[in-house]
């Protein structure tokens, strides 16, 4: 289609990816499909694409909402996907007459609702936002041709199932539905059965493999050492942009704070921060303004930040298959990539299950590499001053009594016939006046007079 054509050129595309190339096909003629590849290497356009092909015969100008039904539906986990799946189906098809939008949570509802009942041909969503617009009745799904699930596995990671299976009963029986991921265990599989109907795989990947062109490297440090080696590294090699990454969300805060302190400009992304703040951190890591962007895992998924050169595992995630997520930042669209890793000793049984899901072992750095650095502080520590060691304190000898000597080993006796110790001369301790038991019980009794 030359529209198509002509939006993809001028994003300077010259030739489609594998994943594209293999998926498009079946896509245009109406299949399901269940695809599978390396993260960064164009899955979005393997569907965004043709799904505007398909739907280029409804397109019109009319400004009547009716003739913009939802007829195709793109569900992701999480508002950062969401927002970049629906920019590409934008910039794809800006020169065709489809309405797309996308609605996710955490932020208000009512421009959504606005945007909805202006008519939407395609519409990105998270699947929590999509049953808030069901049950509000904002939204009507009665019209969708195609359902795509991006991102299949990390849904159900998230617990998504319930609310998946809520919303595909809100759509028509009859449509094409595609499954999209960077990978495919089992529990996936097994909802791809219930969910595609004589699918086409395609899978142009060994299944849980990394990018090629990503380069390991594994420092093995302690754990309070941690943070002195990263900031070493960001300073050491000068990086412009390093995406890391951490578990905890309060993990995440409390690291971009300690990395201000050591002056380097840093910031967090994770689910507790508002949708705002999420995507001021990450429009400031894409301009520049911020160096190093510290995230959980939310970020592992989607985040297409162009021409990104470091991933860094701070820690290193408990699932394997998550591993292969977060290195998948970097490595992208053909350009190479540096995924660095700090492994303490009790993450140790993690490294191994990455390296038996990657089948092979990963490059440890040079020990020495970080020898210069000094101990580091421990996470968590603040700078301290070196005080100048001060010799120990001299005593003054004690002075010598100069009256007679006293035997403490003998019971005390006077030191003469007929004689008495003297009187301490300690003055009494002054008592107020006594009262009475019987004024706490209620009055004190009248005495007679003698």
């Amino acid at each position: 289609m030359p529209e198509l054509l002509r939006a993809v050129a001028e994003q300077g595309y010259r030739e489609p990816t594998p994943i594209q190339l293999q998926a498009i096909p079946p896509v245009l003629q109406r299949r399901d499909l269940m695809g599978c590849a390396q993260t960064g290497t164009g899955k979005t356009a393997g569907f965004a694409l043709p799904i505007l092909q398909l739907l280029a015969p409804q397109a019109n100008t009319s400004p009547s909402p009716a003739r913009h039904p939802v007829r195709a539906l793109i569900l992701t986990p999480t508002r950062e996907l969401a927002a970049q799946v629906e920019e590409s189906v934008r910039t794809y098809g800006k020169h065709l007459a489809l309405r797309s939008a996308v609605v996710y949570g955490g932020i208000d509802i009512g421009p959504q609702i606005k945007a909805l009942h202006a008519g939407v041909e395609i519409l990105v969503a998270t699947p929590g936002r999509l049953l808030d617009h069901l049950h509000q009745k904002t939204l009507n799904l009665s019209r969708v041709e195609i359902l795509v699930l991006d991102e299949g596995d990390r849904m159900l990671d998230m617990g998504f199932l319930p609310d998946i299976k809520r919303i595909l009963s809100a759509l028509p029986p009859r449509r094409q539905n595609l499954l999209f991921s960077a990978t495919f265990p089992e529990e996936v599989r097994r909802l791809a059965k219930d969910l595609l109907h004589a699918p086409t795989t395609v899978e142009v990947a060994r299944r849980n493999a990394p990018a090629d062109l990503v380069t390991h490297e594994i420092h093995l440090v302690p754990e309070p050492r941690k943070r002195a080696l990263l900031a070493h590294l960001i300073r050491s090699r000068d990086m412009r942009q390093a995406l890391v990454f951490v578990r905890m969300k309060r993990d995440a805060n409390r690291l971009a704070r300690q990395l201000q302190q050591d002056g380097i400009l840093a910031t967090a992304i994770h689910s507790d921060r508002t949708q705002q703040e999420r995507t001021q951190a990450l429009e400031d890591f894409k301009q520049g303004k911020v160096t190093t962007l510290v995230a959980t895992d939310i970020a592992a998924r989607g985040l297409d930040i162009e021409e990104l050169p470091y991933v860094i595992n701070y820690e290193l995630p408990y699932t394997p298959e998550d591993y292969v997520h977060r290195i998948g930042r970097t490595g992208r669209a053909g350009l190479p990539g540096d995924a660095i890793s700090l492994v303490s000793p009790d993450e140790a049984k993690l490294l191994e299950d990455i390296e038996r899901i990657l089948k092979r072992k990963l490059p440890r750095a040079p020990a020495q590499s970080f020898a210069e650095h000094g101990r580091g502080p421990r996470s968590g520590d603040r700078p301290r001053t070196q005080r100048p060691r001060q010799p120990p304190r001299q005593h003054a000898p004690l002075a010598k009594s100069t009256g007679p000597s006293f035997d403490f080993t003998k019971p005390y006796e006077p030191q003469g016939p007929g004689q008495t110790p003297p009187k301490e001369t300690v003055p009494p301790v002054r008592r107020g006046p006594t009262r009475p038991t019987a004024a706490l019980l209620g009055g004190r009794p009248k005495r007679d007079k003698e």
